[in-house]
């Protein structure tokens, strides 16, 4: 009786190992250096301090009301990272953390990002201060004309980035839609 319980404890263990290699998705891409250019771009104000994954949703679940109490006590800019289904990792650096608005709120030091298999950076272009914006159907970051440079729903599993004129940027996936894989964010402590 005892081996058995010790094997069910050992898988288990090792289920748990493996859950935790899943996670972090955004942590494995930063151990491999290639995110040298992202961090060059993060503000001064982020420099020197700790990165911590405050939201996943593999460890998490997939919902938006869960990630808005995850980070309602916080006040740290966030970094929202996005593994979609082919494999490209994406995302936007916040000034402030996602939170219910009824209008868009930040400042000029939110950008949108690609980091996998391109890094591009596209920063505020002062066009407009259509920065941050999160409701209970979704979330979104920079907009003008009717479309959101990048938008997630509030199952956070399906996505859309368009061209919008508060980053000038292109699609930040493959495809106008996608669907999310991983989402993480991080917050600077």
């Amino acid at each position: 009786d005892e081996e058995e319980f010790v094997l069910i404890e050992d898988k288990q263990e090792e289920e748990e190992e493996e859950e935790d290699e899943e996670d972090e998705v955004f942590q494995r891409h930063r151990s491999s250096g290639d995110d040298w250019e992202l961090c060059k771009e993060l503000p001064p104000r982020t420099v020197g301090h700790t990165w911590q994954l405050a939201y996943s949703t593999s460890r998490h679940g997939a919902s938006l009301k869960s990630l808005y109490r995850k980070l309602s006590t916080t006040d740290s800019p966030v970094l929202i990272v996005i593994k979609d289904a082919l494999d490209e990792i994406f995302g936007a650096f916040l000034s402030h953390p996602l939170r219910l608005s009824e209008t868009f709120y930040g400042t000029g030091e939110t950008f949108l990002f690609m980091l996998r298999p391109r890094f591009k950076c596209f920063r505020w272009t002062g066009e407009n201060s259509f920065f941050i914006k999160g409701d209970l159907d979704s979330f979104a970051i920079g907009g003008g004309s009717g479309h959101f440079g990048l938008w997630v729903d509030e199952n956070l599993y399906l996505g859309r980035s368009s061209p919008c004129y508060t980053f000038n940027n292109c699609c930040l996936s493959e495809t106008d839609d996608f669907r999310v894989m991983e989402l993480e964010v991080w917050t600077f402590s």
